[in-house]
């Protein structure tokens, strides 16, 4: 592979790592972090918002990742609250680490299938 091409991959790597955190904090806001363990319209809300800032890859790519934002959320939001109520705060944070790591993940493949 050469220098051009690892520097695009590179450069593609670091762009979804900050768009993911724009769009799943900056853009989160306060009534959708606290109501989307428990409330399908919150979380739909919030993975419609998260999807938006990747429309810079394409519509495929921004949908194929607000619908997989949707389903690890539905999961893991659930848990983190149930968590958070009994205090189980190695857990909870465990849990959410693990949360970033499936978005993560979701975007770097979908990044190299689509882009």
């Amino acid at each position: 592979m050469n220098k051009r091409k690892k520097l695009k991959i590179m450069t593609g790597v670091l762009i979804v790592v900050w768009l993911h955190f724009l769009a799943d904090f900056v853009l989160q806001n306060d009534k959708m972090a606290l109501n989307k363990s428990k409330s399908n319209m919150w979380l739909g809300l919030h993975a419609f918002i998260y999807m938006l800032p990747f429309l810079l890859f394409g519509w495929k790519f921004a949908l194929i990742n607000g619908v997989l934002h949707f389903i690890v959320d539905y999961m893991t939001s659930r848990g983190t609250s149930k968590l958070w109520a009994a205090e189980e705060r190695h857990w909870f944070f465990t849990l959410i680490g693990f949360d970033q790591a499936v978005h993560l993940t979701c975007l770097f493949v979908t990044l190299n299938y689509m882009v």
